[in-house]
C-alpha cells in the first residue's frame, strides 16, 4: 500500500511515470525501509495503465461488495445481544472489585 501511495503522490506532483528509484527515494526520506520484490511487482502490475483506469476498474470491483441489507441486520442484532452480555459481565466484575475494597476496612475518602 505504501508503495502504491508513493507511486500517486508522484503522479500528483508531475512525474506522469515514476520509476523504482523515484519511489524509492520518496519512502526513504520519510524513513520507510524498502522492499524491492513488492516494489517492482507492483510497478510490473501498473505498467501500461493510467491511474484513471485503475481507479474506474476498482470501483467496479467495490461496486459487488456487500455494504449492508437484511443479513446485516441479523449480524448486527446478533452482535448487540453479545456485547450486552459482555457489558453485564463487565458490570459483575467492576461489583465484586468494589467489594473487594470494601473488605480491606478503609476507603481512601473516608
Amino acid at each position: 500500500m505504501k508503495y502504491l501511495a508513493a507511486y500517486l503522490l508522484l503522479q500528483q506532483g508531475g512525474n506522469s511515470s515514476p520509476s523504482a528509484s523515484d519511489i524509492s527515494t520518496l519512502l526513504e526520506s520519510v524513513g520507510v525501509e524498502i522492499e524491492q520484490t513488492k516494489l517492482d511487482l507492483l510497478l510490473s502490475s501498473l505498467e501500461g495503465k493510467s491511474v484513471d483506469e485503475l481507479i474506474a476498474e476498482g470501483a467496479t470491483k467495490l461496486a459487488s461488495v456487500p455494504a449492508g441489507g437484511a443479513s446485516s441486520g441479523a449480524a448486527a442484532s446478533s452482535g448487540a445481544a453479545a456485547s450486552g452480555a459482555a457489558a453485564a459481565e463487565e458490570e459483575e466484575v467492576v461489583e465484586e472489585k468494589e467489594e473487594s475494597d470494601d473488605d480491606m476496612g478503609f476507603g481512601l475518602f473516608d
